[in-house]
């Protein structure tokens, strides 16, 4: 809905709603036509962290796997030891603090609360940018980039370096509202964005995002957003379409490249090892995964580390390495506390239709006419040759 259609009702039964979480309301906030924006302080009941203490030491656990290597999914012994630390040791006030330490605000857009991060820069004429996370993710793991963007020049930037940095949590995840009805895709949630950048009053602006943050932001730029000077993604989707179809069991084109040939058969050979699974079942079936991991703590942190973006994480052995073992503690206990395993994986399944979000044409990226620049980071589960990406991006001015 629009700022100005939502009422002090509206405002008060947000504000009953995120009581239930742990969240206080500090004091009410004036949007562009009235009371739209609400500040929210994190506090999560005591009961609610012993009873996930009590969850954990009561886990029934599997056998261990019939292998030395991860084919069969998360193995045990690590496992057990990261859940062990996780019902001991770790400490989720660490995290609410970090988070409580930033401006945190909740806006309804659409008939759905939108919380978000709004960190504004002290430097003058900061270019405001939204940055969009993805799952396993949310907003906490954009905390440690908030500094640097905001700030550059106490880390060896320079003022016009600088912007302003909101990061929402996408709807079903975090601190957001659960949606109660279907319809909240990728190009639902880009309209929402929109409409909180121009709640906030920013008619300049760039978007950033990466895993469901790229069709998100994509579908921005797709929809030429009020305000809107360009995207940065990573996890672009670049897949042409001869090579779409040699992944679904076509032909291998020819003329491809040596590095492209090696794309493919990278892809072909993540598919063939199931690195997939998870997408696959969360797209046809996200109800019946959230049981389990909506139940067993232990349940919800197997299912999110069976991401491939894990397959080469250490459990933390090096704590100066990121993500440390808290770092991912406490993402999956965000998950966890929030109750949003169910809710977070109906994206998947809001996104069946459209196909995947590496395939050129099922992301409509030539209607994409805004610039777009696109990073590829060493470990990515994706990692697209320039080639694929100039052939899908018509304005494309950065690709490294």
């Amino acid at each position: 809905m629009r700022a100005a259609s939502l009422t002090r009702r509206d405002v008060l039964t947000t504000s009953a709603a995120a009581a239930a979480l742990g969240l206080l309301p500090e004091r009410f906030a004036a949007g562009a036509d009235g009371l739209a924006i609400q500040p929210f302080r994190i506090s999560v009941p005591e009961e609610q962290l012993l009873d996930l203490r009590r969850r954990i030491a009561a886990t029934r656990w599997p056998d261990r796997e019939t292998v030395n290597d991860r084919s069969q999914g998360v193995q045990l012994a690590e496992f057990q030891k990261l859940v062990r630390y996780w019902g001991t040791d770790y400490d989720w006030r660490n995290a609410e603090a970090k988070l409580n330490a930033l401006p945190q605000f909740v806006t309804n857009i659409d008939g759905v609360d939108i919380h978000f991060i709004h960190v504004r820069s002290k430097h003058p004429n900061a270019l405001a940018l939204i940055v969009t996370h993805g799952w396993p993710g949310s907003v906490i793991e954009q905390l440690k980039i908030i500094g640097p963007l905001t700030d550059p020049t106490a880390h060896g930037g320079s003022a016009e370096d600088a912007f302003d940095v909101v990061i929402p949590s996408l709807p079903g995840y975090g601190f957001s509202g659960r949606p109660t009805a279907t319809g909240w895709d990728p190009d639902r949630i880009a309209r929402a964005w929109a409409e909180l950048m121009q709640r906030l009053g920013y008619t300049r602006y760039v978007a950033q995002g990466g895993d469901w943050g790229t069709p998100i932001s994509s579908a921005m730029a797709r929809q030429a957003a009020a305000g809107l000077l360009g995207i940065h993604i990573n996890l672009p989707a670049t897949v042409p379409p001869e090579v779409a179809a040699a992944l679904g069991g076509g032909p291998v084109p020819a003329g491809l490249s040596e590095k492209e040939r090696a794309v493919l058969d990278a892809l072909m050979t993540s598919g063939k090892n199931g690195n997939l699974a998870y997408f696959t079942m969360m797209t046809a079936r996200p109800q019946t995964v959230g049981y389990g991991a909506t139940d067993s703590p232990a349940g919800l942190a197997a299912w999110v580390l069976v991401h491939p973006g894990f397959a080469q994480w250490t459990y933390g052995a090096d704590p100066g390495k990121s993500p440390t073992k808290d770092d991912v503690l406490d993402n999956i206990t965000l998950y966890w506390l929030t109750s949003t395993a169910t809710s977070s994986a109906r994206l998947y399944w809001e996104n069946g239709a459209r196909g995947s979000v590496i395939v050129a044409a099922a992301q409509k990226t030539s209607e994409i006419s805004l610039p777009v620049a696109i990073t590829v980071f060493p470990e990515d589960v994706y990692r697209p040759p320039e080639t694929w990406a100039r052939r899908a991006y018509r304005n494309l001015i950065y690709f490294h």
